[in-house]
Parts: structure tokens; C-alpha cells; sequence
């Protein structure tokens, strides 16, 4: 599959829901695109080319989702690189020690936590999500996996809000959008 192959499916299948989960915002739905076979092999084999060299080898340790969507992408991705599969997850839903950031949201605030032990020092890490709004929870993410030692490569996500310009919240992170909407 190519990245012209996701693109194409992700311009076809996302659904835009208004005023979700609040008034005033436009929820980009990707649930179309995980139920279509080839769509979601697509957008899955894009995602972890990210995770990947010039000659296709994998070069991360561990690759990072989000509670919750990014769980849906990044755990393929993960078996798609040979990787780990870490999940960051929302307060008090992990059962050991942990490492908490809080950030913001485009439409309010909340905090995520990861074992302290999911990334060992030096260990190279792939983000994934599934939208890149304004960077809070990407920016949060990077910030756990440095509490654990780890060395971000970069962050891949299936949709930009390229009008909210999250990725200026990441810095000079390495940042792959499959499409800007």
C-alpha cells in the first residue's frame, strides 16, 4: 500500500460530525476509514512507514498511542514494526507506578500517565494518533516519554487540523501527517 492509497481513503471516508463533543467543534470521524479493509491497511502501512528508514528497515524500540483512538492506530503499527506497543493512557487507569503530564485541549484540559517502566533510557519512540489538533496531548506524550528515558522519533498521525497549528507546539519534532484538513 502507499501513502497516496491512505490519503485517498482518508479524503473519501472521514466524516466530518458537527458541534461533537461540543458546540462549535467539527469532529473529523475515522470510523469509516477502520472499517474498510483496504482503507485501514492504508492508512496503518503509511503510518508505520514513519517508523522506518530510507530502505524500509524499522528504527524505533517502542511506538507510543494515546487513550483512546490512537490505541486503534498505533497498536498495528507497532506489530507492523516489530516494536513495542506502549499506551498512554488517562488518569487512574493504570494499575503501577506512573509518570503524569496534564496539557490542554482545544476544548478544555485533562492529563495522561505511562508506566514508569514502559520506555527503558534510550530507547527510540514513535508516536502515533489519529488527528493532530492544536499539540497539547502530542506535546504531553513527548514530555512522558522523556520522563522515562526515551528519545522521541517522531510523531505520525492520519489527520492535521492544519488550522489549529499543533505542530508548533511540538517543536522541531519530526511530525508525518497523512492528510491536512
Amino acid at each position: 500500500m502507499s501513502l497516496a492509497a491512505a490519503q485517498e481513503a482518508l479524503a473519501r471516508l472521514v466524516l466530518d460530525v458537527p458541534d461533537f463533543p461540543k458546540p462549535g467543534i467539527v469532529f473529523k470521524d475515522l470510523t469509516p476509514v477502520l472499517a474498510d479493509h483496504a482503507a485501514f491497511t492504508a492508512v496503518i502501512d503509511a503510518l508505520a512507514d514513519v517508523g522506518r528508514d530510507a530502505d524500509g528497515n524499522a528504527v524505533v524500540d517502542k511506538v507510543v498511542g494515546m487513550e483512546a483512538r490512537g490505541f486503534i492506530l498505533a497498536a498495528p503499527v507497532a506489530l507492523a514494526l516489530g516494536a513495542g506497543f506502549v499506551p498512554v493512557r488517562k488518569p487512574g487507569r493504570l494499575p503501577r507506578r506512573t509518570h503524569q503530564v496534564a496539557y490542554d485541549l482545544e476544548y478544555g484540559s485533562d492529563s495522561l500517565e505511562a508506566h514508569r517502566d514502559a520506555i527503558a533510557p534510550g530507547e527510540r519512540v514513535l508516536i502515533i494518533d489519529d488527528v493532530l489538533a492544536t499539540g497539547g496531548t502530542a506535546a504531553a506524550t513527548v514530555r512522558l516519554i522523556q520522563a522515562c528515558g526515551g528519545a522521541t522519533h517522531g510523531f505520525g498521525v492520519a489527520l492535521e487540523l492544519g488550522f489549529l497549528d499543533g505542530r508548533a507546539a511540538l517543536g522541531d519534532l519530526a511530525v508525518t501527517s497523512l492528510a491536512i484538513v
